[in-house]
C-alpha cells in the first residue's frame, strides 16, 4: 500500500528556494564555502561557453600543434568575452552580449560607407564602456577601422 510521508514533504517544502551544499570542509567558514561553489560554476559555464557559444567542439585537427593553437585561441576568445561581462557589472550573460554583437553587422552604401542596421541596450551599455558608438548608423571605412 502507497502512502505518502507528510512530515517528510514538509520538511523538504522548508528548504524550498535554498541551495544546499554538503561538504567534507568543516574548517572553512560559510562563505568561504559559497565562494568555492560559485567558482566551480563558472569554470563549468567557461565550459559550456567555449563548446557551445564559440564553438570550440567539434574540432577536425589532428596534430598537437594545431590543437593547442585551437584551444588557446578558444580560452582567448573566453577571456576576451570575459572582459565586457566583468565591465557591464554581470548584467547581461555572455551569450546575450554574443548575441547582440553578432547582430551588429554592417553592408555596404555607396562610395566607402557602410549601413549598420541594429543596435539595442547591450550595444549601447558596451558602447559607453568602451567609447564605441554602435549607434550610428552611417560609418566611413576609416571609420570602422579605427575601431
Amino acid at each position: 500500500m502507497l502512502e505518502l510521508d507528510l512530515e517528510k514533504i514538509k520538511q523538504e517544502e522548508a528548504l524550498d528556494g535554498y541551495y544546499v551544499i554538503v561538504t567534507s570542509e568543516m574548517d572553512e567558514s560559510d562563505d568561504h564555502i559559497i565562494e568555492i561553489y560559485r567558482g566551480l560554476w563558472r569554470i563549468e559555464e567557461s565550459f559550456r561557453i567555449t563548446k557551445s557559444d564559440l564553438e570550440a567542439r567539434p574540432v577536425y585537427i589532428s596534430t598537437e600543434d594545431h590543437i593547442q593553437a585551437h584551444f588557446l585561441t578558444c580560452f582567448i576568445s573566453l577571456i576576451i568575452t570575459r572582459i565586457p561581462e566583468m565591465k557591464l557589472k554581470h548584467k547581461f550573460s555572455i551569450i546575450k552580449m554574443l548575441d547582440s554583437l553578432r547582430k551588429a553587422e554592417c553592408s555596404y552604401a555607396q562610395q566607402n560607407y557602410y549601413l549598420f542596421n541594429y543596435c539595442d541596450e547591450i550595444l549601447l551599455k558596451i558602447s559607453k564602456v568602451f567609447n564605441i558608438d554602435f549607434s550610428k548608423r552611417i560609418r566611413s571605412l576609416g571609420e570602422i577601422k579605427k575601431f
